[in-house]
């Protein structure tokens, strides 16, 4: 049927340009394996949009009218540049490329961006990757704002500006100094232990302190916080020089714990989780190069080592 609005439509002038070549609507319609009548009426829709006809019939076949001629002209030139968009898109797509910005907490952008920098750089050389720390709450408003492209954060609030997709469920563990001065023992701790244990956390409104703080809020425990610091590197050179013990998960502390620098407890009742959420922003285009992106961001969280075994 005619094109709407008075625009041409690509695949008619294929059609078209394709009856042209032929000389003939029998062997165009072989060529293009449509049937004679469906490549008649593709033509005859053409014709009525311009208000033209483009065939004169002969003894031997059919040629291009005066307006066929000049319709021709111009819609190889269509044809060729829609067909070099084509092969350009292709190529991106098989030689992905570009900037693509990603953000996350430095709980997890520690352990996460340098293999997911390795494996972009390996498998997509042409994609520039800039990280960028900041805490949840700040990566979601970066989002917002248009100034990252990928977020990876933690209990994201649902918003009709965000898409997010979990990735994983974290357990937080106690930390604590190889030596234990607050003598928490050998087996899990509870939370009326916890209680008396001299804390080391961030400042509200940070996320981790908020999701503490409410669980704790609603079995009647107050925390023993003693020391508030929002600087995740500072709060564990704290915790190893014995000042006190810290919340947090074990993929962000491991090489420490595995080092024996620091000591860690699984806490029990109640058991304490945190999602890890990717969200990226309804309003902001999705690249093909994001999208690689965040396929090796879903990869290399299932590889990291998440929990503590045993």
């Amino acid at each position: 049927m005619p094109s709407e609005g008075g625009f041409l439509e690509l695949k008619q002038l294929k059609y078209f340009l394709c009856v042209a070549d032929a000389g003939s609507f029998s062997k165009a319609a072989v060529t293009l394996a449509l049937t004679q009548p469906v490549l008649s009426r593709q033509v005859k829709f053409l014709e009525e949009e311009l208000g033209e006809e483009l065939f004169y019939r002969n003894g031997r076949g059919i040629v291009l009218s005066n307006a066929g001629q000049i319709l021709a002209n111009h819609a190889r030139e269509m044809v060729n540049i829609a067909d070099r968009i084509t092969g350009e898109m292709a190529a991106r797509r098989a030689k992905p490329s570009g900037k693509v910005v990603i953000a996350m907490p430095p709980s997890i952008g520690w352990v996460l961006t340098v293999p997911l920098v390795q494996r972009c750089r390996t498998l997509y050389p042409e994609i520039s990757l800039h990280a960028v720390e900041g805490f949840s709450g700040h990566v979601l408003e970066w989002l917002s704002t248009g100034r990252v492209d990928i977020g990876v954060v933690y209990n994201a609030p649902r918003h009709p500006t965000l898409l997010t997709e979990p990735l994983l469920e974290e357990d937080l563990i106690l930390l604590g100094p190889p030596d234990d001065p607050a003598g928490v023992g050998d087996d899990p701790i509870t939370i009326e232990q916890l209680a008396e244990v001299p804390l080391i956390m961030p400042a509200r409104p940070h996320g981790l302190r908020m999701q503490v703080d409410h669980a704790m809020t609603r079995i009647g425990v107050t925390l023993r916080i003693e020391h508030e610091m929002d600087a995740m590197t500072t709060t564990l050179g704290l915790v190893e020089a014995g000042v006190g013990y810290t919340i947090l998960s074990y993929a962000a502390t491991q090489p420490r714990i595995a080092a024996g620098r620091l000591r860690w407890w699984p806490i029990e009742a109640p058991h304490l989780t945190r999602q890890l959420v990717l969200a990226t922003a309804t309003q902001r285009p999705m690249t093909a190069a994001t999208r690689l992106i965040i396929k090796l961001i879903r990869d290399q969280v299932a590889d990291l080592c998440w929990t503590p075994a045993g």
